[in-house]
């Protein structure tokens, strides 16, 4: 059964504030081989003009995606998530994540299409600083696979 496309423009509550520490920054850039200092080192950011270390850009995306579960595992819109892949993923700044940011995301359904008989979702997380501002949306596009033979 298709997804229900009148859930467009649905939005979530928003998630409880994730701060944003320098080491898992420093983790999060070891591990995708990033070298920049201005991700581990706090003199190198600020020569920069950072106050502190900032993230990767998709740094964030661990953020968002742990928010859009909300979606994901909310029963009245019928994702079947044993059919999900991830189709894509896109980020727009505002300004970096830094360490001791205070972010807090809220969910919302984008789009949702059916083709080819797949349901393809697409859910923004808006991700804002404890003062409220927004520092970076990013959207992630699910892909529901139809059931062989449909």
């Amino acid at each position: 059964m298709p997804l229900d496309e009148s859930y467009v423009g649905r939005a979530y509550p928003p998630t409880e504030p994730y701060e944003v520490g320098r080491e898992k920054i420093r983790e999060f850039a070891e591990a995708i081989g990033e070298t920049n200092g201005v991700y581990t080192d706090p003199t190198a950011a600020r020569a920069l003009g950072h106050p502190d270390v900032i993230a990767p850009p998709t740094f964030v995306f661990s953020i968002s995606y742990r928010a859009a579960h909300q979606v994901i595992h909310d029963p009245q819109l019928g994702l079947d998530y044993n059919r999900v892949v991830h189709g894509d993923q896109a980020f727009s700044y505002v300004r970096p994540v830094r360490a001791g940011d205070c972010l807090s995301v809220t969910s919302t359904i984008e789009s949702v299409r059916t083709m080819a008989g797949n349901d393809i979702l697409v859910v923004r997380g808006d991700v804002h600083d404890k003062s409220g501002e927004l520092v970076v949306t990013a959207r992630t596009m699910l892909v529901a696979r139809g059931a062989d033979g449909k």
